[in-house]
C-alpha cells in the first residue's frame, strides 16, 4: 500500500474515531455485552458439559473468540449509513486512494477489538481466570484472536456493501450466531451428536478457540496454532477483494 493510500485510510480511521465520541453509548455497549455473556454463561446457565478440570479455563477462550465474531453490526452498519446516505458519493469527488473508507473502518474496528479483549481478560482475571504459559503463549493468542477478527470484520464488510441498506443489516448480522454458537466455544464437540460434533470442529471460530486455550494452559503451546493461522488468512484471501472490488464498482 502506498504512502498515499496509507495517508487516506488514516484519515478515514480517524473519522471512525471521532464518531466513537459522538456515540459513546454503542462502544459501551459493545464492550459490556461479552462481558455479561462471560457471566452468563460461566455463572448463571452453567454449562461445561463434556469438560474436564475448571469450566473458566474452558469458556474464556471460547468467549474471547464469541467476542471476535460477534459486534460487526457496528461496521456493518457505518458502511450501509455511508452509502445511503451519499457520503461515500462525496468522497468520489476527493482525491482519494480506492478502498481507504473500508480500511479505516476496519483499523477504527481493530482498535475496539483490541480494547474489548483488555477489557474481558482483565474481568475474567478478577473472578480468578490467571494464563499458565507464559507471555509468548499469551501474546501468540491475544494475536490469534486480532487475525480472526479481522477476516471475521471483512466478510462483514462485504455483506453490508451487497445489503447496501441499513435495514438490511439486521437481517444480515443474524447469520454470525449459528457461525458462533456451533462452535465449542461454550461447550465440547464430545457433548454433541457426533455428526454435529464433526462440523463444530471444522468451524473456524473453533480452531482459533482451541489453540487459545491451550496456549493458556501451562504447556504454552498448540497443535491448533496453524489451522488458527490458516483458516482467517484464507477467509481473508478470499473476502478482502471481494468487498474493495465490489465498493470500487459502488463507487463508480
Amino acid at each position: 500500500m502506498s504512502t498515499y493510500a496509507l495517508s487516506d485510510s488514516w484519515t478515514m480511521t480517524r473519522r471512525e474515531l471521532a464518531r466513537w465520541a459522538r456515540q459513546p453509548g454503542r462502544v459501551v455497549v459493545g464492550l459490556v455485552f461479552p462481558v455479561m455473556l462471560l457471566l452468563m454463561f460461566g455463572y448463571l446457565i452453567g454449562g461445561g458439559r463434556g469438560v474436564s478440570g475448571s469450566y473458566l479455563d474452558y469458556l474464556l477462550p471460547g468467549m474471547l473468540a464469541l467476542t471476535m465474531a460477534f459486534g460487526l453490526e457496528g461496521t456493518m452498519l457505518a458502511v450501509t449509513q455511508d452509502l445511503d446516505k451519499g457520503v461515500v458519493d462525496r468522497f468520489r469527488s476527493m482525491p482519494m486512494a480506492d478502498g481507504a473508507v473500508l480500511v479505516g473502518r476496519a483499523a477504527a474496528d481493530m482498535l475496539q477489538s483490541a480494547v474489548g479483549l483488555a477489557v474481558l481478560l482483565a474481568v475474567a482475571r478478577a473472578l480468578g481466570w490467571r494464563p499458565h504459559g507464559g507471555a509468548g503463549a499469551f501474546l501468540t493468542a491475544v494475536g490469534l484472536l486480532l487475525l480472526f477478527r479481522f477476516a471475521m470484520l471483512w466478510i462483514g464488510i462485504h455483506l453490508a456493501l451487497v445489503a447496501g441498506r441499513p435495514e438490511m443489516v439486521q437481517a444480515v448480522q443474524i447469520l454470525v450466531w449459528p457461525v458462533g454458537f456451533l462452535s465449542n466455544a461454550i461447550a465440547t464437540p464430545d457433548s454433541m451428536p457426533a455428526w454435529l460434533g464433526t462440523i463444530v470442529d471444522w468451524n473456524p471460530m473453533s480452531r482459533t478457540a482451541s489453540a487459545v486455550r491451550d496456549l493458556f494452559a501451562p504447556a504454552g503451546h498448540s497443535d491448533h496454532v496453524w489451522p488458527a493461522v490458516i483458516w482467517p488468512l484464507a477467509l481473508l484471501a478470499v473476502f478482502f477483494p471481494l468487498a474493495v472490488r465490489k465498493f470500487a464498482r459502488m463507487s463508480r
